[in-house]
């Protein structure tokens, strides 16, 4: 499977949009947008920091086909861009982890996202680096 055919699969088993997979990954809209029609593929490494900020598999893009696999929250390494709770992320923006959960459910946030999991439930994904970059907000305890 080529790597546009990979990423849209991606992008759909996560539920995202094209907004929220630039926010994600810092990459600009034309950019996902030619990596999405096939005219550009990127690098090997930025593939893998691509797959590692959707919170995938850092070599999902170089394996042969296969589901997503979505990472778990806890501190893992090698590559694995680690990730936040809301809890932590409303302590440290000082809000109700209520609002941080219905921001993520409407894409105002670009350092993370929700997937719809049941007809009243989301499960959550904060990008800890992305936090950490985006508010200017230093996360203790990161290992990079």
């Amino acid at each position: 499977m080529r790597f546009c055919e990979k990423l849209k699969k991606a992008i759909d088993e996560l539920g995202l949009n094209q907004s929220q997979v630039c926010g994600l990954t810092g990459k600009s809209k034309a950019s996902v947008s030619q990596y999405l029609s096939g005219k550009q593929i990127p690098s090997e490494e930025v593939q893998s920091e691509i797959a590692t900020a959707l919170g995938l598999e850092s070599d999902y893009f170089s394996k042969q086909d296969r589901t997503v696999v979505v990472l778990p929250a806890s501190d893992l390494r090698d590559g694995v861009i680690p990730r936040l709770s809301v809890e932590t992320v409303a302590k440290l923006m000082r809000v109700n982890h209520t609002t941080i959960r219905k921001g993520l459910v409407q894409g105002k946030y670009d350092w993370g996202y929700a997937v719809k999991t049941s007809e009243d439930r989301y499960s959550y994904f904060i990008n800890a680096m992305r936090f950490q970059e985006i508010e200017k907000v230093k996360v203790e305890g990161l290992w990079y």
